[in-house]
């Protein structure tokens, strides 16, 4: 039995082989037309290899959207970290211009009144809300202030110490309606006090009252300090007239003012490091 399955094995290769010469023969040389075997191998291996293209390419694929991805992810990563950078410094930036602003409007106010001597100072607390009507600064007795010295800022008055420590000292401001500063109409020299209301607060005005009926005062006039005082030197810069009224008894008026200097947004000020007397300022005349 095994020499008779042996010998046809034998006979099975012999005739595979033949079959494959004559497949070999027929399908060799230059040809325009393919056999039938090969039509038939045809069917059979194009759609395999065709399932097995789309197979690599979609796989392909996948493997790049994956590499894209992670690639993109730390490309964003990056970027973010990057805007992160630069909005930190603009910040910065920004803090650096506002800095410089504030201190060139000190420089400028400085010059404006030259004959008095000052002192830079820096705010370093407030009073709760939102204005700054009663404030500490980091200049105290040991840089040689004193209670009644006048506080500048801006474009003018802000108000003058009340308080005096070795390092700090508390300044009030013409908002808070604990002070009154004499002043002037400066266009025509008509006279009033200006004074801090609780009701104004809100809105950061004064009030300029007792100013005389007939007074020649108009929206838009600028208020100084007077040479009646005598806490505050003549001359500096208060605010402008927003709104003027008529007293109910119509012996007087009063008018709304608009400080020059802005009492939400103080940082730092100008001190005038000296007191004024007005009976040394009169003999100078």
């Amino acid at each position: 039995m095994r020499r008779s399955f042996k010998i046809k094995e034998k006979y099975v290769i012999v005739i595979v082989t033949i079959v494959l010469l004559i497949t070999i023969i027929l399908t060799a040389g230059k040809r325009y037309n393919i056999t039938f075997i090969e039509k038939g191998l045809g069917y059979i291996v194009m759609p395999v290899q065709k399932t097995f293209s789309s197979v690599g390419e979609w796989i392909s694929d996948q493997i790049y959207f994956i590499k894209n991805i992670k690639e993109l992810e730390k490309q964003n990563t990056e970027l973010a970290k990057k805007v992160d950078e630069l909005s930190y410094e603009n910040k910065i930036l920004q803090q650096y211009k506002d800095e410089n602003t504030r201190l060139r409007k000190l420089l400028e106010l400085d010059k404006k009144y030259p004959d008095y001597p000052k002192i830079g100072a820096e705010i370093i607390g407030k009073d709760p809300g939102n204005w700054y009507n009663v404030f500490l600064i980091d200049k105290g007795s040991n840089d040689g202030l004193e209670v009644d010295m006048v506080v500048l800022s801006g474009n003018g008055l802000v108000g003058h110490i009340i308080e005096v420590a070795p390092n700090y000292s508390k300044v009030l401001s013409i908002i808070d309606d604990r002070n009154a500063v004499s002043s002037k109409v400066l266009r025509t020299g008509d006279l009033g006090i200006v004074k801090g209301d609780l009701t104004l607060l809100n809105e950061g005005l004064c009030k300029m009252e007792y100013v005389d009926a007939e007074a020649d005062i108009i929206v838009g006039d600028e208020i100084v300090t007077s040479n009646l005082s005598d806490i505050y030197p003549p001359g500096i810069m208060i605010g402008v007239v927003k709104e003027i009224e008529t007293e109910s008894h119509g012996l007087t008026k009063y008018a709304l003012i608009e400080p020059v200097v802005d009492f939400r947004h103080l940082e730092e000020v100008l001190v005038i490091n000296m007191k004024w007397n007005k009976k040394d300022d009169a003999t100078k005349e």
